[in-house]
């Protein structure tokens, strides 16, 4: 990878990672799910209007759109609301490998790869290690959400293997329009006109910056570039500067809300980090490495 790739990858990893930090600074204010409806409306428009809809169908579009901005980012962002921390909730999200690992062969028939298996089993590990923190930053319900929004970020994978579409940031954005309007109503179902009458004295600067931090830098340009890499770069290239989201998202919330980063939070997160780093190794690659080269050689 070009040294100015790796470095522009470096940083969508710092702003995706402190994302959850700004994340949490919204959910201080108004409802999760509102604040995610917001930042998808920003997302979808008016960039939508710039980019020609995908040769797919609109039910691929809709399935997407709903759960990758509802199943995943509504939950994500709930999770925070419902008390797990910041940087927690960074480090959990990375457990879409390992259900993704098993989603893989159940749904897709994809073959169970040694290394894959190990790195799951010592992921989830480290998920049964954060359920014994009793600091206050993993509770039960913030833990279900972000499990949900986990599996989510699998199921969104195998919509896209299931596309196979090659317009993927168009794919994404005219998904991402399908989402605000559900996201809006399952407020409305479950609060009421009231969280929108209370709206006006409840948005602020921070609340603002929170939306558009989401919508912009995280994922209009976050993903724009994510997705340059992986056109650019074989994905066993690129795919493990994902392991720096919860590195920086421990970071931020350890600097923004003064997390505590204890001996048991610890060992958990790298036991996730690992766990998902070790599933991404080609164990193929690794062979090659590792094997005597003898056709080098003259008699």
């Amino acid at each position: 990878m070009k040294k100015s790739d790796l470095i522009v990858g470096i940083v969508v990893m710092i702003i995706w990672g402190t994302n959850f930090s700004v994340i949490k600074l919204g959910v201080s204010a108004i409802d999760p799910l509102l604040l995610t409806a917001f930042r998808f409306s920003l997302v979808a428009f008016p960039a939508i209007f710039f980019v020609k809809k995908p040769d797919v169908s609109w039910w691929y579009l809709i399935a997407y759109g709903w759960i990758f901005a509802i199943g995943v980012w509504g939950m994500a962002t709930w999770s925070i609301d419902a008390g797990l921390s910041a940087g927690m909730a960074s480090v959990l999200l990375q457990m879409n490998v390992a259900f993704g690992l098993f989603l893989g062969y159940f749904i897709l028939k994809e073959a169970l790869q040694l290394n894959k298996i190990i790195g799951s089993a010592l992921a989830l590990s480290g998920l049964l290690l954060s359920l014994t923190v009793t600091d206050g930053s993993v509770t039960k319900m913030g833990l279900m959400l972000i499990l949900f929004a986990a599996l989510s970020w699998s199921l969104a994978s195998i919509t896209i293997k299931k596309v196979g579409t090659k317009q993927v940031f168009a794919f994404s954005l005219w998904a991402m329009s399908c989402a605000p309007i559900p996201l809006f109503g399952i407020v409305y179902l479950q609060s009421g006109i009231d969280v929108f009458a209370q709206l006006p004295e409840q948005f602020s600067g921070w609340v603002a910056f929170s939306i558009l931090f989401q919508a912009y830098p995280v994922t209009l340009l976050g993903y724009w570039i994510w997705n340059r890499l992986l056109v650019a770069y074989p994905l066993s290239t690129v795919a493990p500067l994902t392991l720096l989201v919860p590195v920086f998202g421990l970071l931020g919330g350890v600097l923004f809300y003064q997390e505590q980063v204890g001996v048991i939070k610890l060992i958990a997160s790298l036991c996730v980090i690992s766990g998902v780093f070790i599933g991404f190794i080609n164990i193929q690659k690794v062979k090659q490495v590792l094997s005597p080269k003898v056709g080098n050689f003259k008699n």
